[in-house]
């Protein structure tokens, strides 16, 4: 009983420093993403500026 017990604590300890990952990159998607859009949305202003 004893080695399930530490073989369950141990696979939630991976599950949640894998949640922590998922999380992570999830916030860095949605930065770029964002940081693209802005950095395409300023393209257009130089550009149309330009004619």
């Amino acid at each position: 009983m004893a080695n399930l017990i530490l073989f369950i604590n141990s696979f939630l300890s991976y599950l949640l420093v894998m949640a922590v990952i998922v999380v992570l990159a999830g916030v860095a998607v949605f930065i770029g993403i964002k940081m693209r859009k802005r950095s395409n949305e300023k393209s257009a202003v130089e550009a149309e500026a330009q004619r």
